[in-house]
C-alpha cells in the first residue's frame, strides 16, 4: 500500500529499498515481530555500519547502511500490512534516524582530517535537507488522502492509537520535538505557504527526494566504497544550496 494515491505517486529516489522492504514485511506479517522490532533492527544495522567505518571495512559499511535504509522502509510496510499504525513507531523511527545520522558524522570526523565544526555543520545540513523533503511529502500525503500518521505540523502531542499507550506517545513526541523542532522551524520559516500552494509536480518531488535519508545514505556508501570519505562532509554542506533552489522553484511556479 503506497503512502499516496496512484495519480500523485512520484519516483522517490530515496525509496529504492521499498521492493525488498515489502518482501521482508510480508515474510513477517504472520509472526510476532512488530514494526518497532524492525525499527530496532535498522538501528542495529546502522551501528554496525558505523563500526565498519572505524575499522575501514567500507564495502561492509556500505552494505549495512543500505540494509538500514531497507529496514527503515520495512517497518512502515509491516505496520500497513498488519494494520497497526502507531505514533510510537513514527516518532521512534525519526529519533533513531537522527541519532544514527549524528553518530555517522561524528565518526566521519574522527576518521578524516575535516574539522569538527564542519562535521556538525554537515549533520545540521542533512537534517535540513531531510526536513524539506518530509515537509513537502507530508503535505502531499495529507492533501490527497494518503497515509496521515505523519502531520504537516507536529505542534501538539497526538492522541495515541488504541494499540499504544498515550504515555509512550507523549514521551516520544517530546523527544522528537527536542531533536527536530529547530529544523522544522527553519524550513517552515523558509516556505511557510507551501501547504496552500498548488500540488507539487512529480518531477519536483523526485528532485527533492534526493534529500531523503535513503538517498543520503546511498551517497555516503558510494563515497566510502570509492575511498573518498574525506569528501562526504564537504559534499553535504555544499549540496544544501539546493534547499534554496527547490524552495525558490516551489514559490515561483507552485
Amino acid at each position: 500500500m503506497s503512502k499516496l494515491p496512484k495519480k500523485y505517486q512520484f519516483l522517490d529516489l530515496s525509496d529504492y529499498g521499498r521492493p525488498i522492504a515489502k518482501v521482508i514485511a510480508n515474510s513477517l506479517k504472520n509472526t510476532s515481530f512488530t514494526p518497532v522490532d524492525v525499527s530496532i533492527s535498522f538501528l542495529i544495522s546502522g551501528l554496525i555500519a558505523v563500526y565498519c567505518i572505524t575499522i575501514e571495512y567500507y564495502w561492509l559499511s556500505a552494505f549495512f547502511l543500505i540494509f538500514k535504509s531497507i529496514l527503515d522502509a520495512a517497518d512502515g510496510e509491516l505496520a500497513r500490512i498488519k494494520n497497526t499504525p502507531s505514533y510510537t513507531g513514527r516518532f521512534l523511527d525519526s529519533i533513531f534516524d537522527i541519532i544514527l545520522n549524528f553518530i555517522i558524522f561524528i565518526t566521519l570526523w574522527q576518521v578524516t582530517d575535516v574539522p569538527f565544526y564542519f562535521a556538525f555543520l554537515a549533520f545540521f545540513c542533512i537534517q535540513l535537507q531531510g526536513t524539506l523533503y518530509n515537509y513537502y511529502y507530508v503535505i502531499l500525503r495529507n492533501r490527497f488522502d494518503g497515509d496521515t500518521t505523519s502531520r504537516v505540523f507536529e505542534n501538539e502531542t497526538p492522541v495515541a492509537f488504541p494499540i499504544e499507550k498515550q504515555r509512550n506517545v507523549s514521551i516520544l513526541f517530546f523527544i522528537y520535538k527536542l531533536f527536530y523542532g529547530i529544523f522544522d522551524k527553519i524550513i517552515y520559516a523558509l516556505d511557510r505557504n507551501a501547504p496552500e500552494g498548488k500540488p507539487f509536480p512529480n518531477w519536483l518531488m523526485s528532485l527533492v527526494s534526493t534529500f531523503g535519508l535513503g538517498f543520503q545514505l546511498l551517497l555516503i556508501s558510494i563515497f566510502l566504497v570509492l575511498d573518498l570519505k574525506e569528501f562526504i562532509i564537504p559534499f553535504f554542506i555544499a549540496y544544501s544550496l539546493f534547499i534554496f533552489i527547490f524552495i525558490a522553484i516551489r514559490k515561483i511556479f507552485y
